[in-house]
Order: C-alpha cells, then structure tokens, then sequence
C-alpha cells in the first residue's frame, strides 16, 4: 500500500449480539457493502447507486490452525479515512500520478475457538478491495498453511460474462500450459460450464443488470500477490455460491510443489479487487491494482520505455542468426526504436561469443539487445535454449553478470508452469536478481502481472493473452485479431500491462509479405492498436520491407509513436466490438480507436481540448485505404469520425 497521510480516524464499536449486518460505504456513497455475520457466515453484499450488483457472497478461509468459514462473529468494526498517493512513473497504464480517496474500514471475525480473521476493505469511488489479515493465535503456531478460500463472488440473475477458461495442468504445447492463452467468450449466461471444467483465470469481466435499459459493470481480480502466496482464480458458477476464489491446480509445475499456500504469522493476504461502474469508463481507467501495493525494492537504474524490433514474430526460428538480427538491428536504428529483442535459440545458432559482437554492433546504432529465455527448470517440456539458465540463483547471477557485462538491458522470460507459490517466487526471485544487474524482464507464457508494475520496478509486462504470434500461426486467428484487441481495454490490459507482442505492418504473414495468409486488419487499425494495447516497452513488428513499402505518414508515425501515457481517458466502446480511447502523453493528446464489426462505425467524438482546433486524422477511405486527413472540432470539442469494419482511427 502507497503511505496514507491518515485525515480522520472514527472508531466504531457496536455489540454483536445485536448487529448481525453493517453498512460501508465510498466517500461519495455511491457504492455500498453491507457485510453480515448472520447464521455464522461472513458475507458481504454490494451495491452501486442503490442498486444491488453482488449479493451475498462468502468471505472467509480454512487453514490448518483454524476454520474460518463457519461459526464466525463480528467484533470490532473501525473505519479510517485515507489518500492513496499513487505514482505510475513509466507504468504507464493510467494516469502517471493520481490520489485515490480510500475508506478502510477493518472488521475482525471471531470463530468458534476464539480465533480472529480481519477482513479488511478499502472502499474508493468506483473500486472494492478485500484482503485478509491473520494474527498468530497464540505462542504458536508461527507458521501457517491456508489450504483453501471460501471468498466468493453473487451476482444477479441475468448477469452475463466475458471470461477466459482456465485450462488444466500440463497440457497443451510440450505440456506448457496453463498459460493463460485461451481464447475469451463474451456475453455468456453464467450457468455455461467453463470450456475445460476448471474456472476462469483473472481478471473477470460481467455485465449486471440494472433495469431493462441499463446495465451495470463489474471487473473481478487480484493485486498484491508476490512469493508469499499462490495466484488464484475463479471457480465455475454455482448456484447457490457464485464464482468462488479458486488455488491453482495439484498438476501445475509437474506437480512439484504445494497448491496451498505456507505463511508466517502474522500475515496479510493478497487483495481481491472489485471494479464497478454504471459504464465502462471505470473499468478501463480503475488504478486499484497499483493503489494497493508498494515497491519491494528500489530501482538500480533508470529504466527507459520504448519500442523494439522482433524477428521472430514472422521471420520466426529461422531468423535467430548473427545476419538477420543484424537486419532488424538496422530496422530499429532506421525507425529510432530502443530495442531489438533476439528470441529463442540464439545461445545455439548465433553462439555466445557472437551475441557479444551484435551487441556492440547494436551499441554502435544507438539500439539495445534484448534476450530470451526459458524459464526451466522442470516445469514442462518446451525445448527451446538457452535453458537452465533462470530457475536457480546461481545460474541467475552467472547469467545476468555476463548480459551485463556485454549491455545487454532486458530478458524476456517464457514458459512458467502456473499459479503455485513455487512460480509466484520464481516470477520474483527473476525480477529482483535482474534488477541487481539493470535488466528489465518481460514474461512469456505466463500468469496475469498483479500490481508487479508498482511492487518491482524492473517489470515491464506479461503476455498473459492469446497473443499476436497466433496471427502468424493460424488464418482464424487472424480473422479473430480485431475481436480480441478490441476486447483486451476492457479487461486484460485493464489490471496490467500487456505484451500482445506486435505491431504488424506486413500485408501477409511471412517472410515475402506475398505468401501464406493476410493480415484482415487495416494499417490503421494496427497503428492504432499500439495505443489501445498499453504497456512501457511496446513492440513494433514491422519488417525490413516494410521501410520501402509503408507509406511516408505511417512511417513518421510508428517513428514517434508514444508507449508511456499520463492519463487514459475512456471515450466509447464494447467489449470485443469496438474500442475508443485518449491518452495523454506529456501535453500530446492521442486518439486511437478500433473496429472489430463487420459494418462501418460512425461516432461523435467529444475532446474539450481540442474544441476549435484541427488535428491529424488517420483514417481508413473505404475505396482508398488508409488515408492521412485533417479533421476540424466544433466550438464544443466535437466532431464525427468512422472507422472501418476491421479498422481504426488515430486523432494526434
């Protein structure tokens, strides 16, 4: 949690054998939790401008020294009124620095045996944060395991979802799942059975409704969560209890370590967050899992954002020699990008001795190497090297001395084995060592990031979604490229950054730009998509023939294209239909919007600040394609734009 400057602390105490339901509420009022003890349950219940959208749901855990999900009372109920400082410098996600108005309000639990469970709740505008806090019982025990949760999530009949299925351990590709790369289904009635029987991973999207006109919207995750826990994520639907908190599976990590979770007590879980607004103008914007959390150390360096340059992406394994890097090392220096990532294999088909030599090349042009690798280990079968070289401290410290050593400034790191305690401390373990050594780290193949862009100041981003390399792999997928980018805003990218990995700029997927299949996006979808898609270290996958064939404005574009915002502002959109947003980079307002309908979208734009101005219009002409036009806003900030089905549009 950021340090609170503490404005007014109201203590509270009501007997309990009297109150069974209390009553918390937002600064505003607008938004309500009414928690209750009755019938020896914990439960909260949630409503938003009086209107209920969650009801009754459990709350409580089962460790190994107590059971505290039944025969519970409350005791004490404290509120505190508080500012939550937040700075995202270089995160980058929503405003750069913001105060969130926050009322805690601290509730203890006794169960049957005289043992307390606090649960804390930090109630914001549009924002729900619950955690646990866990005192020792006694002298002991000192040490606890939790071996399941019972906190749940109601919502009202009619609800319908827009979730991403779990997948079971070790399956898929060489066994490298679950990964987080199913594909999502949207507008689903709740009682549908997830696609493999094992829950939805976070974050969760629903649509509650209000009334016949109106509908409310809720966003389900978690923050805070480090090598103290275990990832969770949500069981499938059940009637009478809702979505439940569910812990990875036993199979996970080759069935190598625990399910549960070990703590030492006194302990603090990790947060669940709730996001909820009458729009999804909250949800796209919500800053709650940044607020929660607080940096676990400090910054060696001073890490830069920017863009790089990626073979892999359609040159694939072929590329991964010293003359083809060479070409994308040139690529970026000609655009201006920071970076060029050198993907898998290099360790055998460039070597180590002449990885040294394209970095000093890559040096001389004002560009960085990154380097992947693989994370195991044991975790699963992917073959691709180098191996070996992240899973242990002493392979780390080798490792990361010699990248240093040749300036190299960042790792991304691939293929983990899911949600367990074991992972969520390797995932950490990485991050601090790099940081000893300035590297910054992207993952692959991975969890969802849970607040890590606050907590570890050397992260960049996770992939965590079906991600561009499955545009390259499949026609269907490319088909499917513009439902998923204009559904990512909403919920993926909404709780962390998102390396959906490229940019492309290639009319077909492949090496000729003539052969296998094409891209279905427009140019100007894609360019808009690197605002839409947010993350600090962005990649932009144009080729080496795309310097010849990309028209002048698109090039000039991509060359200054921001990847660091200091506001979001979310204007219109559905998920996995269309999406508009601006952002704010320095005094430099973006527009940039997306359509994945079959039909052109005509919308009336409103920007305050540019009432009365002209600005650049990149728009896709249906006859002429995409086209570099002017567009005049009104006295009142307002003007029409259209984008194209499987287009876009940027306003700068």
């Amino acid at each position: 949690m950021k340090k609170f400057s503490t404005l007014v602390v109201l203590l509270l105490t009501v007997l309990t054998a009297t109150a069974e339901t209390r009553t918390m509420s937002s600064l505003n009022g607008r938004l309500e939790v009414t928690i209750s003890d009755e019938g020896g349950l914990a439960t909260y219940a949630v409503s938003y401008d009086g209107i209920q959208v969650m009801e009754p749901s459990r709350l409580g855990f089962e460790a190994d020294f107590g059971d505290f999900t039944q025969g519970l009372t409350m005791s004490e109920f404290k509120m505190t009124l508080m500012d939550s400082h937040v700075s995202l410098k270089n995160s980058k996600l929503k405003k750069s620095k913001y105060t969130r108005n926050i009322v805690r309000y601290t509730v203890p639990f006794k169960n049957t045996k005289g043992q307390t469970m606090t649960v804390v709740f930090d109630i914001s505008k549009n924002d729900i944060a619950f955690r646990y806090e866990i005192p020792r019982p006694g002298e002991n025990p000192k040490c606890g395991v939790i071996r399941r949760e019972v906190s749940s999530f109601r919502f009202p009949d009619g609800t319908t979802t827009f979730l991403c299925p779990q997948i079971g351990p070790m399956t898929g590709w060489e066994r490298t799942k679950p990964s987080y790369e199913e594909d999502y289904e949207v507008d689903q009635p709740m009682a549908k059975r997830s696609r493999f029987g094992q829950g939805y991973t976070f974050p969760c999207l629903f649509r509650v409704p209000v009334n016949k006109a109106d509908n409310g919207w809720v966003l389900i995750s978690e923050t805070g969560v480090d090598g103290s826990y275990v990832g969770s994520h949500l069981s499938d639907y059940v009637a009478e209890t809702g979505y439940t908190i569910a812990f990875p599976q036993q199979g996970e990590n080759n069935g190598i370590g625990s399910a549960e979770a070990g703590i030492p007590l006194p302990y603090s879980t990790p947060w669940r967050t709730i996001t909820i607004g009458a729009s999804l103008k909250p949800i796209v914007e919500t800053i709650v899992p940044y607020s929660q959390v607080s940096a676990k150390y400090n910054a060696t360096t001073d890490y830069k954002a920017g863009r790089y340059t990626w073979s892999w992406l359609v040159w694939q394994d072929e590329s991964i020699n010293y003359a083809d890097q060479v070409q994308f090392i040139d690529l970026a220096a000609a655009m201006g990008f920071e970076y060029c990532l050198v993907d898998n294999w290099w360790d055998e088909r460039i070597g180590r001795d002449r990885i040294e030599e394209l970095s000093k090349y890559a040096q001389s042009k004002g560009v960085s190497l990154m380097l992947w690798y693989n994370s195991n280990g044991y975790e699963n079968d992917a073959p691709q090297t180098p191996r070996d070289c992240m899973s242990t401290a002493i392979a780390r410290d080798r490792e990361m001395a010699w990248m240093q050593k040749i300036g190299i400034k960042g790792i991304k790191v691939d293929f983990f084995g899911g949600d367990k305690q074991c992972t969520m401390q390797l995932y950490e373990d990485i991050l601090f060592d790099a940081n000893r050594y300035g590297l910054q780290v992207i993952f692959h193949g991975c969890t969802i990031p849970r607040g890590w862009e606050i907590m570890y100041p050397n992260y960049v981003a996770s992939e965590a979604v079906l991600a561009s390399e499955n545009v390259f792999f499949s026609e269907g997928h490319a088909k499917s490229e513009a439902f998923e980018l204009c559904m990512h805003p909403f919920i993926r990218n909404a709780v962390g950054t998102m390396d959906w990995g490229g940019t492309i700029m290639n009319k077909y997927l492949s090496r000729d730009n003539k052969s296998r299949h094409r891209r279905y996006t427009t140019d100007i979808f894609e360019m808009a998509s690197a605002i839409t898609n947010q993350t600090p270290v962005q990649c932009i996958a144009m080729q080496p023939n795309n310097l010849q064939e990309l028209p002048p404005f698109e090039m000039d574009f991509l060359k200054q294209v921001p990847t660091t915002w200091d506001d979001t502002r979310f204007i219109d959109g559905y998920p996995g239909k269309f999406v508009v947003l601006a952002r704010r980079h320095g005094d430099d307002w973006y527009v940039a919007g997306l359509n994945a309908e079959p039909q052109a979208k005509t919308l009336t734009l409103e920007m305050p600040e540019w009432a009365g101005k002209t600005v650049s219009y990149y728009v896709d002409d249906a006859k002429k394609g995409a086209q570099l036009q002017q567009l005049k806003f009104d006295k009142k900030g307002q003007a029409k734009i259209t984008m194209q089905p499987m287009g876009g549009v940027i306003l700068k």
